[in-house]
């Protein structure tokens, strides 16, 4: 495995992994995009990647810019400025600075002809706008994927929204790392000033790429029919299933040496569909 950095949005550096192959050949490339609240290594991604690249795939992951991680603590959320800044529009200029690397450089032992994407929850939805633009990406696989751009304010009233409007920032409570943090309003703007570029429903109808949605049928965070939407408008999507949440029964940290069954089913199925597609 190879760390190292590449440029995102303001230039700010995104931690990125690379998981090579033993082969002395180039062989096919998966990139991986977290989610919100997320980070590269979550839930013991480590996990995932070695299954990866014991089918004969690499596998990159990386740290958004704008995640709230720094490369100095990569699984703490220690840059509240930045988490408070990120938006969509960054993110998915994030997403294209990662391929672009991957698909101009002669890393060796990387087939840049081959790059198939994956993304997890918001991840998904970057990795759906991302793909419906980005010709280097040859399949597309999104686990638990939005069908919309409203994270996290998906239920949020009018009333909320005209607070943050007037106070500039909200707060989304992380459950997990007991943290406040912030959002600031510059979030619904972008999304507010880019509804074009940021319908997931209709970059999803114009990918002509092999598509596979992986979703649980259990999971409360994104429901399930966001899966359906998503399969209703693309032109040649296929759903797999689990009965599982929205993590696929990781948590974090996880410390076990073996992934939950559900999330086994998820990888085994996401790596045949590369090797049927890449």
């Amino acid at each position: 495995m190879k760390t190292y950095t590449i440029n995102g949005s303001g230039g700010r550096p995104m931690l990125t992994d690379l998981h090579l192959v033993k082969h002395k050949h180039k062989s096919p490339l998966i990139i991986y995009a977290h989610g919100f609240c997320g980070f590269k290594d979550w839930g013991n991604f480590n996990l995932v990647a070695d299954q990866f690249v014991d089918a004969g795939f690499n596998f990159a992951k990386f740290n958004f810019s704008h995640n709230g991680t720094t490369v100095e603590n990569p699984e703490l959320f220690t840059d509240l400025e930045a988490f408070g800044h990120n938006n969509y529009s960054k993110e998915i200029f994030d997403l294209q600075q990662v391929i672009h690397h991957f698909a101009s450089e002669d890393i060796e032992l990387v087939d840049s002809n081959k790059i198939g994407l994956i993304g997890h929850s918001m991840g998904g939805g970057i990795s759906i706008l991302t793909a419906a633009i980005n010709k280097n990406i040859k399949a597309l696989n999104t686990w638990a994927s939005i069908a919309e751009c409203k994270t996290p304010w998906t239920n949020w009233d009018n009333e909320r929204i005209e607070q943050w409007k007037t106070t500039g920032v909200e707060y989304y409570h992380n459950g997990r790392t007991k943290q406040d943090l912030p959002l600031y309003y510059q979030l619904f703007e972008d999304f507010k000033n880019n509804k074009d570029q940021l319908d997931i429903l209709s970059a999803a109808a114009a990918i002509d790429i092999p598509f596979l949605i992986s979703h649980g049928t259990e999971d409360s965070s994104v429901p399930f029919s966001a899966a359906e939407e998503i399969k209703a408008a693309s032109k040649n999507a296929e759903i797999f299933s689990v009965a599982s949440d929205h993590v696929f029964g990781r948590m974090h940290p996880y410390e076990q040496h073996v992934l939950p069954q559900p999330m086994q089913e998820v990888v085994t199925n996401s790596i045949n569909f590369f090797e049927k597609n890449l």
